[in-house]
């Protein structure tokens, strides 16, 4: 998933739309589904293998995703534990496996692949539509294939107990997360989907205990405004949070099952180099935000407003700390190093998007063939080795798309704006260059290079800056000091 999350409002057919769509072709991206890839999805969609599955239609599951969502991964029913001592999470993961036959065509494109690439206005798909929309995903009504993860936490929220086994699911309700916040808010919300606010308070107090940091970075909506555009802040919703430590719980508790079997791949960060810390300090200063140096940074992030315009702008650059996660394979029982990812602060895993990222149909086999006591299938340990350096090659383009659409956006958002002046801050200078550097402009909410200047950049100040070029032809926004 992007780290800088843009949504399109009323622009598809405008020149913004336009430009987006010329960027595929640009930037070389995965077209059309071939037509042995399609055939084959098609008929996997008529007929996948539901030999190995248990039948938990009886349970309640219920989706919460963004409005208009059809791919949708996962699936939840959230319960008491009949000893009193807790809660149990059911956690319904689309059973890609159950549709793609090892080393056919529509594994093949998977492959190639990678991940599904999300633009303001559209994305392309890991899958085609007709799985990963239609059979494959977890639709309200719909019998469908999964790996159900079941995961008993104590009263205080811990996980005391998991597993993974296939099972036909079906989900009796799509929700938003606007419509849950505004259940929980006013009390009309009934267990199990009460329980989400209740299981994911207590996993975010854990996630404090351990020492790891949720990053809510806001989304940013563009929305056409006559012949220009407009750009801000959405702060996350607190059930979106919620929902992600679901998610969470469910990636630590594979992670875990793959560390006491010795064959797994993890979802690693190292700590960040203080370098980076040094330079996030500078953008807090710089943004007005209050870091004492006797405070953590997880206890700063978790202090923000992300309604807030400068505290949402930080979070944006306290995404710059997640640089260096990537994947790391182990099958020789030894855990590598390092092995947990420092946000989460624990051992982890990507297993609950496989509609949408390759890595999590192999982490779901991994964690049923350990649920069940068995070797891993054959094709999933020979593909293994190679899962880190393909994992890493499709997050490279997808942050190459997401960097690529960012600087087109705001490019357009200040097209005819060109020789204006704003109120920025200098977030970042180069070392090889200390005129030249990165402001982020105080509103609209835009960051972007600047240069031309003769004296040093005021790290951490403001600055009067002008703009020197923009818009979606040049795809990139350019300031100097004024």
């Amino acid at each position: 998933m992007p780290r800088r999350h843009l949504r399109m409002t009323g622009a598809a057919d405008c020149s913004l739309g336009a430009a987006l769509r010329a960027l595929r072709t640009e930037l070389d991206l995965p077209g059309a589904f071939p037509p042995e890839v399609l055939a084959e999805a098609a008929e996997a969609a008529r007929a996948p293998d539901l030999s190995a599955h248990e039948d938990a239609t009886d349970l309640p599951f219920l989706t919460v995703d963004p409005p208009g969502s059809t791919d949708l991964d996962q699936a939840m029913h959230l319960e008491r534990r009949r000893d009193g001592r807790g809660y149990r999470v059911h956690y319904a993961i689309a059973d890609v496996a159950a549709f793609l036959r090892p080393g056919g065509a529509l594994d093949a494109e998977a492959h190639r692949r990678v991940t599904t690439l999300y633009f303001p206005d559209d994305r392309i798909p890991l899958h085609p539509p007709v799985l990963s929309e239609g059979a494959a995903s977890l639709l309200p009504g719909e019998t469908r294939p999964a790996a159900l993860w079941r995961i008993d936490l104590d009263g205080d929220g811990r996980a005391v107990r998991a597993d993974v086994t296939r099972a036909l699911v079906r989900s009796r309700a799509k929700l938003d997360y606007t419509g849950v916040q505004r259940q929980l808010d006013t009390g009309a919300a009934e267990e199990p989907l009460a329980l989400l606010r209740d299981i994911g308070r207590l996993r975010e107090e854990q996630e404090v205990a351990r020492g790891g940091i949720s990053l809510n970075v806001p989304e940013q909506e563009i929305v056409q405004q006559g012949g220009s555009y407009g750009l801000a802040y959405r702060a996350t919703l607190p059930a979106e949070g919620w929902n992600a430590q679901i998610s969470l719980l469910t990636g630590m508790a594979a992670a875990r099952l793959m560390a006491d079997t010795g064959t797994g791949i993890l979802r690693t960060l190292p700590i960040a180099p203080d370098g980076a810390v040094a330079r996030l300090r500078r953008s807090a200063h710089a943004l007005r935000v209050d870091w004492p140096h006797h405070v953590p940074y997880a206890e700063v992030v978790r202090s923000l407003d992300p309604t807030r315009s400068d505290h949402a702008a930080f979070l944006q650059e306290c995404t710059t700390l997640l640089r260096g996660a990537g994947y790391t394979a182990f099958d020789d029982g030894e855990l590598p190093d390092p092995a947990v990812h420092a946000a989460v602060a624990d051992l982890y895993t990507h297993c609950t998007a496989p509609l949408r990222r390759l890595v999590d149909r192999y982490a779901s086999e991994l964690c049923l063939a350990a649920t069940a006591g068995k070797e891993p299938p054959g094709w999933v340990r020979e593909a293994l080795p190679a899962l880190p350096k393909e994992m890493a090659e499709g997050t490279r383009r997808a942050g190459t798309v997401e960097r690529a659409c960012v600087d087109l956006v705001e490019a357009a958002l200040l097209e005819g704006r060109v020789g204006e002046l704003f109120d920025a801050y200098v977030v970042d200078v180069q070392d090889h260059d200390p005129a030249a550097g990165t402001v982020h402009l105080r509103d609209p909410a835009v960051v972007g290079r600047i240069e031309g200047g003769t004296a040093p950049l005021p790290l951490g100040e403001r600055l009067r800056v002008r703009l020197t070029r923009a818009g979606p032809a040049s795809g990139t926004v350019l300031f100097a000091p004024a």
